[in-house]
Order: C-alpha cells, then sequence, then structure tokens
C-alpha cells in the first residue's frame, strides 16, 4: 500500500487536538525526536541573520604576480615602509582591522586591481 498524502492531510483536518496531541507524541517516540530540535533550528537561524557585522578585517591572501603594484597599493594604504609592505606581501596576512564596510571594499578593490588576491572577515 503506497502512502497518499491526501487523504492523510484530510484525516489530520477531522482529528481534535487532543487526538493531535497523542499523534505528535506517538511521533516523537517512533522516530525519537523531539520539538526542542525542530524549534531551536529555524529560531538560531534567524537570530545569527539580524545579527550584521559592521566591523571588518582586510586580509591579504596572495600577492599575485604583480607584486611591484600590489607593494605600492600597500604602502599607499597603510603607510609602510617599502621593506614591511614587501614582507606584507610576501606572508599576507591583516592589512587593515576593524574598519567599516565602505573602507574594507574599497581597500579590497583596490588591492585587486594591483593583482593581489583578498579576504573580508
Amino acid at each position: 500500500m503506497a502512502f497518499n498524502k491526501e487523504q492523510f492531510l484530510e484525516d489530520l483536518a477531522t482529528i481534535n487536538l487532543l487526538e493531535l496531541a497523542d499523534l505528535i507524541d506517538a511521533i516523537k517516540e517512533k522516530f525519537n525526536v523531539t520539538a526542542a530540535v525542530a524549534v531551536a533550528g529555524p529560531a538560531a537561524a534567524g537570530a545569527a541573520a539580524v545579527e550584521e557585522k559592521t566591523e571588518f578585517d582586510v586580509v591579504l591572501v596572495d600577492a599575485g604576480a604583480s607584486k611591484i603594484n600590489v607593494i605600492k597599493e600597500l604602502r599607499a594604504i597603510t603607510g609602510l615602509g617599502l621593506k614591511e609592505a614587501k614582507d606584507l606581501s610576501e606572508k599576507g596576512g591583516a592589512i587593515k582591522e576593524g574598519v567599516s564596510k565602505d573602507e574594507a571594499e574599497k581597500v579590497k578593490a583596490q588591492l585587486e586591481a594591483a593583482g593581489a588576491k583578498v579576504e573580508l572577515k
């Protein structure tokens, strides 16, 4: 006998609240689930979606093929000396920390235009 979803929904529509509560308890017991897991899942996802990040870290992942252009941009953005900018381009790491989204996007665009690979965290 195949499962008939329409028939199940019609039967479900005709039962009273006590029968529905018994059905829910039987399903919980049969499949070993709890209502807390089902309710907490979407609620937790909704809470995470509400919180929006306001501060970003700009991180250099790779300087790419044109390191000289990347070093020039790093010096212009950070004010580092030549050696420090060169070391940062080779090792990678945080360029700016705790900056606004607009500034982080601007820095990322400058470095990517120079050939670097950059991430916002």
